[in-house]
């Protein structure tokens, strides 16, 4: 933490009482006439959003309206990470768990294509929703984000026709 020479550990800062404060310190905004209109000239309202073709096509097919209230670039973040997480974690357990650690310990022979369909269905899951919150937020990079999930997708879409063949075998 940052302290001033005259700021130590011990010292209290001490206010001065309003009285002896100069009319040059006190904030100049009349706070109280604020108090019901935005200065921005805010309304409670967004304006309405321009969208392409693309953008109103895609939305349609993700089934999304209007931006709902509460849904902010942060939660889009968030929903890819978790998204991404998953999909890591699906091929953490396809290619390093279950291929050597399981068969090592000579425990559940045959879990993986049950365990692979399941994390890959709920990972798919996940990135469609990624998308949706990417979409309903207007994002700047949704589609670039939409490409590399399509990609994501595309991978598991064969790792699960491959576990399904498995399955069946």
């Amino acid at each position: 933490m940052d302290r001033s020479p005259s700021m130590t550990g011990n010292d209290v800062l001490i206010e001065a009482p309003e009285s002896l404060a100069s009319p040059a310190s006190k904030c100049p905004i009349d706070h109280s006439a604020m108090a019901a209109a935005c200065p921005a000239g805010f309304t409670g309202t967004r304006a309405p959003v321009q969208r392409s073709r693309a953008d109103v096509a895609m939305r349609r097919l993700l089934l999304l309206r209007e931006r709902p209230t509460g849904v902010t670039n942060a939660s889009a973040y968030s929903a890819f990470q978790k998204s991404m997480m998953i999909s890591a974690l699906r091929c953490t357990l396809t290619y390093v768990i279950l291929p050597f650690v399981v068969p090592a310990v000579g425990f559940a022979k045959g879990v993986g294509p049950v365990v692979g369909i399941t994390i890959g269905v709920v990972a798919m899951v996940c990135d469609v929703f990624a998308i949706r919150r990417f979409f309903a937020v207007d994002h700047r990079w949704r589609w670039h984000f939409t490409g590399i999930v399509l990609c994501v997708m595309c991978l598991l879409t064969v790792l699960l026709v491959r576990d399904v063949a498995n399955l069946l075998n």
